[in-house]
């Protein structure tokens, strides 16, 4: 394809299996009024890789040392590959982030404590986070879906990509750690969405 195809570059960012836990669930599982310590800002701001990790128990396996990500949000949910689902016998589906009703539920342990959610377990869907700039520049806007395109050795092109716009997002393409493997992807490198 030729260079006039692509709309825009923008940086990928693998995201690996992790948890969201809501301020109750932190509680639960690290001790009364424990707050998550930030150990590495994450690419959108305001987020941070925390230094709390869980275990998440399924019908078939465990796995542990499973990151939190802070700040705490409003419901707790985790976020695995297809490959860690067949490893903890869950069938996660493919969702954007937050839309976890109907999803299947896991038992989360910490060192304090051990909790069951009934839903919350997705894989998260493939997107690019942007401003509200980046979208007017390339006339996209939040909720279309687009394909990108990767290089290299195992060059690829991604399809049904979601955009996700908001003034405190920062231009990202997030893809899971399976995704990642299958094109040879690290976080920092290069894609390109297509016209």
């Amino acid at each position: 394809m030729a260079n006039n195809d692509v709309l825009l570059t923008v940086p990928v960012g693998v995201s690996g299996r992790h948890i969201h836990l809501s301020p109750e669930h932190v509680e639960q599982l690290f001790g009364e009024g424990h707050q998550l310590t930030p150990i590495k800002e994450l690419s959108q701001p305001g987020q941070f890789a925390a230094d709390e990790c869980v275990t998440l128990v399924g019908p078939k396996g465990s796995i542990e040392r499973v990151r939190v990500l802070g700040p705490a949000r409003g419901a707790t949910q985790v976020e695995i590959s297809i490959t860690d689902g067949f490893r903890l016998g869950i069938h996660a589906p493919v969702r954007l982030s937050g839309d976890i009703k109907g999803t299947p539920g896991i038992q989360i342990v910490g060192p304090k404590g051990s909790i069951t959610i009934d839903e919350g377990v997705i894989v998260a869907a493939r997107h690019i986070h942007m401003t509200p700039a980046d979208a007017e520049s390339t006339g996209l806007k939040d909720g279309d879906v687009v394909k990108v395109r990767v290089g290299g050795s195992r060059a690829l092109i991604f399809d049904q990509v979601v955009i996700r716009v908001r003034d405190d997002f920062a231009l990202d393409f997030h893809i899971d750690t399976d995704e990642a493997n299958a094109a040879g992807l690290r976080t920092g490198d290069v894609a390109e969405i297509l016209r």
